[in-house]
C-alpha cells in the first residue's frame, strides 16, 4: 500500500498556495496559475511552506484519492516553479520540423506537410530541425501534446524512422533474409 498521501508538498517562497472554500488548491507562480479541484473526502491545509492533505475516512477509494491529489498538487507546484518538458527527435531522411507563429510544421515523408496547432499554455521550440522540445506548466498537457506529435509518425522497428521521445529506445527487428 502506498503512503504518498501522507507526505507533505513543500514549496518555496516564489510559489503561493491557497485553499478555497470550494475545496480547490490554487497554486500561483511567477508566470502561471494552476488549480487542483479535490473531492470532499480530502481536505488540504497550508502551513508554513507546505501543503498537508487529510482524508475523512479509511475507505479504499478515499485512500486512493489521498495519494492522487497529493501527486497532482506536487505536479502543479513543480509546473509553476520549474515547468515540465518533453523532448522529441525526428529520425529519417528529409524529416524536419519548424515553428511559425502558433503552428508546428512537420515534414514527415508524406505528400503534404503536417501542421499542428500549438495549444494555449504550451511552448514548442525546434533545435536543428530534428529536435522538438515541448514545455509547459501542466504535466498532463505537456505529455498529451508530445504524444500527439509522436502519433503523426511513430517510429517503425526496421529502420527506426519516425518521431520518438529522446529517452525512448526502439526495439529493432531484422529485415528479410535471402532465400536459399
Amino acid at each position: 500500500m502506498s503512503r504518498i498521501g501522507r507526505a507533505p508538498v513543500f514549496f518555496d517562497k516564489a510559489v503561493q498556495v491557497t485553499v478555497t472554500p470550494q475545496n480547490e488548491v490554487v497554486v500561483k507562480g511567477a508566470k502561471h496559475t494552476m488549480t487542483v479541484r479535490m473531492r470532499s473526502e480530502i481536505k488540504a491545509k497550508v502551513e508554513d511552506g507546505k501543503v498537508v492533505l487529510t482524508k475523512s475516512n479509511e475507505l479504499p477509494q478515499s485512500r486512493a484519492y489521498h495519494g492522487l491529489y497529493r501527486a497532482l498538487i506536487q505536479n502543479a507546484v513543480t509546473g509553476v516553479s520549474k515547468g515540465w518538458s518533453r523532448d522529441l527527435e525526428l529520425n529519417g531522411v528529409g524529416y524536419r520540423a519548424a515553428v511559425s507563429g502558433k503552428k508546428l510544421e512537420l515534414s514527415l515523408g508524406y505528400s503534404h506537410p503536417v501542421v499542428f496547432q500549438i495549444p494555449q499554455g504550451i511552448e514548442i521550440t525546434v533545435d536543428k530541425q530534428t529536435k522538438i522540445v515541448v514545455n509547459g506548466p501542466n504535466r498532463e498537457q505537456v505529455g498529451q501534446v508530445a504524444a500527439k506529435i509522436r502519433s503523426f509518425r511513430p517510429p517503425e522497428p526496421y529502420l527506426g524512422k519516425g518521431i520518438k521521445y529522446s529517452n525512448e529506445t526502439i526495439r529493432r527487428k531484422a529485415g528479410k533474409s535471402a532465400a536459399k
